[in-house]
């Protein structure tokens, strides 16, 4: 469907099994949430705002031993962007633009600058469909004297949809929404080479030749921001990259700020919160709260319904705070200089991730996956009114809490805590301050810790 004929998506009209995060948002709309009301206190003119304190560095290029996705080209923090080397590919007749972030396997991984995910050796696991066999072309000398040879996808996103989000009375739950993009017919962002078991993280990111529509995303993925396609020839001997420019995404890792990519979700409203694309098929992924158990390809994610908001506020974080203070309604633009700005100085979602690759015990750098299982978390009436719904940082002290004070931290609607059954793909890019190497805390007896 075109953006002119494109509906919004209402919270009664969607359709099951994905309406997860819609339906939880009904139950919530019945409760009375308590929800804290706007931050405001005066702050230095020489002062981050409040609400970027602890983000780490917030202007200019991140340092490249902070990166873990080693193929970026720069992260550059005043823009709020990434830039990546882009890659052609076909798909349905016409040329497509992916990203790579991830391998399953770790020579190949570190071969190509990327993050390497073992755990995406069993996403096919139960949903075959959750991979895409691809082929590439075997060209002659003298078609490619150096340089990748072209992917041919099964499928392809749907760019042209209008993302939508009307917030709500109190910015969240929202009015309604509409996902930007959407998955084709045989679309995965995980793709597997025909003769080959290693499985890759390849987002298709733009489709067509251009020119590429990066304020209103007719033809791009949401977070697009710019792109460059170099034209060969090249001169003799030389190697010219082309590369896309992504809005990232700020969170917390073992107490340190990181920053990662949001490229596609199962959901449909944490496609539009996310700026990624709605790929249905992604919630068969093995599987819901398998995080680090036999067969898993998932990693845990930690986000809050209702924690506070407030561009001057240090305890500002989630759904709430990127409607009010991230301009969650708006496209994102490289001209948007007011949504780039509450980003980068902390209206974001700052969901707290689990294993990173960094971190300093092999067996948790090496259970990081970019496919996350959304674990959400709802402050109780009884922790908004002691002021202890404050921003999380740490994975371990988030389930503590979950596991001992269930008077403070519940799930969605009161419900027991875990997984909601929400993927989103998330690749990790690198870390503002110092690397994520230990969680802050030892998880406490009985809590949702991975298999000991």
């Amino acid at each position: 469907m075109g953006k002119g004929t494109r509906m919004r998506v209402q919270l009664s009209s969607l359709k099951a099994p994905r309406r997860v995060l819609a339906l939880i948002l009904i139950g919530l709309s019945a409760l009375a949430l308590g929800i804290a009301g706007h931050w405001t206190s005066p702050a230095k003119a020489d002062d981050a705002p409040g609400a970027a304190k602890g983000l780490g560095q917030l202007t200019g290029l991140l340092p490249r031993d902070h990166l873990v996705l080693e193929s970026t080209l720069q992260v550059d923090l005043t823009q709020e962007t990434v830039r990546l080397p882009l890659y052609k590919g076909t798909a349905n007749g016409h040329n497509v633009w992916f990203i790579l972030t991830e391998a399953s396997d770790a020579g190949l991984a570190h071969n190509s600058g990327l993050n390497y995910a073992p755990k995406l050796a069993n996403i096919a696991i139960g949903c075959p469909d959750c991979v895409q066999t691809v082929t590439i072309d075997a060209p002659t000398a003298d078609q490619n004297k150096f340089g990748p040879a072209t992917v041919h996808f099964q499928g392809e996103p749907d760019f042209s949809p209008t993302r939508t989000l009307v917030p709500g009375p109190n910015g969240f739950p929202p009015d309604s929404f509409s996902p930007g993009a959407t998955a084709g017919p045989g679309y995965s962002p995980f793709i597997r080479i025909a003769g080959s078991d290693v499985v890759y993280n390849a987002p298709i990111v733009a489709t067509g030749d251009g020119p590429f529509d990066v304020t209103t995303h007719a033809n791009t993925a949401d977070r697009v921001l710019g792109i460059h396609i170099a034209q060969p020839p090249f001169p003799s001997g030389q190697f010219l990259d082309s590369w896309v420019d992504l809005l990232v995404v700020k969170g917390f890792d073992a107490g340190q700020p990181i920053l990662y990519l949001s490229t596609e979700a199962d959901d449909p409203l944490a496609s539009v919160l996310e700026r990624a694309t709605y790929v249905p098929v992604l919630a068969k992924a093995a599987y819901n709260g398998g995080d680090d158990f036999l067969g898993s390809a998932r990693e845990r994610l930690f986000g809050f319904i209702n924690g506070q908001t407030g561009s001057d506020n240090p305890q500002a974080q989630g759904f709430r705070n990127i409607v009010l203070d991230g301009h969650a309604a708006q496209d994102a633009s490289a001209q948007n200089t007011a949504l780039i700005n509450g980003l980068r100085n902390g209206g974001d979602l700052l969901n707290v991730f689990g294993d990173f690759p960094t971190l300093a015990d092999p067996r948790h750098a090496q259970a990081y996956s970019p496919l996350w299982d959304a674990q959400l978390g709802q402050w109780t009436q009884k922790a908004i009114d002691e002021g202890l719904n404050t921003r999380q940082i740490d994975e371990n002290v988030v389930f503590n809490l979950a596991a001992t004070r269930p008077d403070l931290l519940t799930g969605p609607g009161g419900a027991p805590y875990g997984s909601v059954g929400i993927d989103i793909n998330c690749a990790v890019i690198g870390f503002t301050a110092k690397a994520p190497t230990a969680n802050l805390v030892a998880p406490a007896p009985n809590s949702q810790f991975p298999p000991r």
